[in-house]
């Protein structure tokens, strides 16, 4: 023997590891999504006459309106109760990342399945981002046209409405 781990060691000790940093990761999730079910994010606006609180995944959850709201028309409050509300999930976005990174970076000290079995791949490049929803309403004229001829977006039942 020449005093080097043969290579079934080598591999028992590289999946222990990686089994363990899943129980780590595992736990993480665990405690992150308790945190996390906890996180809200409150902002105001129109000095202070419209406060609105998001949850971690940025729903509305409180909308309050001081006694003089009413001195705003009904057009600036509907865009400024829609700001708010963009700029609570904004922030709560962000705590949702900052929660997540010591998770991210212990996930990412792991070693790959692509480092412990030859041949196999990266899987964390196969995954697909999604694009960033839109923080406008759609425009109606933007809407693409079906082959009935319609400029809006046909109902659930629309095959039905005729």
């Amino acid at each position: 023997m020449t005093g080097q781990p043969t290579v079934n060691e080598r591999l028992r000790a590289d999946m222990a590891t990686l089994l363990e940093g899943l129980g780590e990761q595992f736990r993480g999730i665990a405690e992150l999504q308790q945190r996390r079910s906890r996180l809200t994010e409150t902002v105001s606006v129109c000095d202070e006459r419209i406060e609105v609180t998001v949850n971690a995944d940025g729903i509305l959850i409180d909308t309050k309106f001081a006694d003089d709201v009413l001195d705003l028309t009904l057009e600036e409050i509907a865009e400024n109760v829609t700001a708010a509300v963009q700029a609570a999930a904004a922030k709560a976005a962000e705590r949702s990342r900052e929660l997540m990174r010591p998770l991210l970076e212990r996930k990412n000290a792991l070693p790959k399945l692509s480092e412990i079995v030859e041949g196999a791949p990266d899987l964390g490049s196969l995954m697909p981002t999604a694009p960033p929803p839109p923080l406008s309403p759609p425009d109606p004229n933007r809407w693409p046209d079906d082959d009935s001829g319609a400029r809006a977006p046909r109902s659930v039942v629309a095959d039905n409405d005729d």
